[in-house]
């Protein structure tokens, strides 16, 4: 159930970020980023499985979206005229349900039971148990075909929302995602925003060594997106190019240059930690850098 009061809540939030200077807004989200890493963490620990390295390379996208961009109600999360946003890598539910906590779409203790039998937050993420969860997502490039889907239904029920999704760049190996692209820009989706999570690993290997993406930026403008490239860490760039006025007609690809294992010395730019379950020690070590 949402938290009740999450709306101001949010709404507040929402208001003085927008309102800082830019380096005090960096600061706070900053630290909101870094608390949900901590609580990712934790998630993890107590499930004994699931995907620290992509969750936390994908923490500081999700916090821009749910905290300043994302037209959206976590009381009342089924809105008719609410932004969508859809997690293609589902894999990496954990940053996803604890933003979602944080956001106030449910609340922050039932985190605790991530994985555990029966509990509504699955390894990958179910929309017909989760507030705030869009769509099932799990195999790799099923997200973009849909949010194409709700980008077109926008356009025909004449409704000003957008639709944001979120692809690992791994993820971008399988075909479908180009067949999306390649309907998205035929029919002009400018309300349609995809962003990559371009950590340059995937499960057992780098990206470039299983099957190489790049020019990764110019695929995404060949098949008629308008293509930036942005830090996916810096909150401020991801705040400017996700409000950024798309380009009429056309959608639009973010090329987000990320860290798998962002935030955490011994994680960061590791393959192994794609979904090792860190130990005792290890967890204390990153507990105190995501502390700083």
């Amino acid at each position: 159930m949402p938290v009740p009061g999450s709306a101001q809540r949010l709404l507040r939030l929402r208001r003085t970020l927008i309102e800082a200077p830019p380096d005090e807004r960096t600061a706070r989200l900053t630290g909101i980023s870094d608390a949900i890493r901590r609580r990712v963490l934790e998630m993890i620990r107590h499930a004994r499985m699931g995907h620290v390295g992509g969750d936390f390379s994908a923490v500081d996208i999700l916090t821009v979206l749910y905290l300043l961009v994302l037209a959206c109600d976590p009381e009342r999360p089924r809105l008719p005229g609410r932004d969508r946003f859809i997690q293609s890598k589902g894999h990496s539910s954990g940053a996803l349900y604890a933003t979602l906590a944080y956001a106030g779409y449910f609340p922050d203790a039932e985190l605790d039971t991530y994985m555990d039998p029966l509990s509504p937050l699955n390894g990958h993420p179910d929309c017909r148990k989760v507030p705030g969860v869009e769509t099932s997502t799990g195999p790799l490039g099923h997200g973009l075909p849909v949010a194409v889907g709700t980008a077109i239904a926008a356009r025909l029920d004449g409704s000003g929302r957008r639709t944001f999704v979120l692809t690992g760049d791994g993820e971008l190996q399988e075909g479908s995602n180009w067949e999306a692209a390649l309907t998205a820009a035929h029919r002009g989706l400018d309300n349609l925003t995809v962003v990559v999570d371009r950590n340059r690993l995937q499960q057992g290997a780098r990206t470039e060594q299983t099957a190489a993406l790049e020019p990764l930026a110019d695929k995404w403008r060949a098949f008629g997106f308008t293509v930036r490239d942005v830090d996916g860490h810096d909150h401020e760039a991801l705040y400017r190019e996700l409000t950024a006025p798309p380009e009429q007609g056309r959608p639009t690809c973010l090329v987000a240059r990320t860290e798998k294992g962002h935030g955490v010395s011994f994680m960061a730019d590791r393959v192994e930690w794609h979904h090792r379950v860190p130990t005792t020690d290890e967890t204390a070590r990153a507990m105190e850098e995501l502390s700083r």
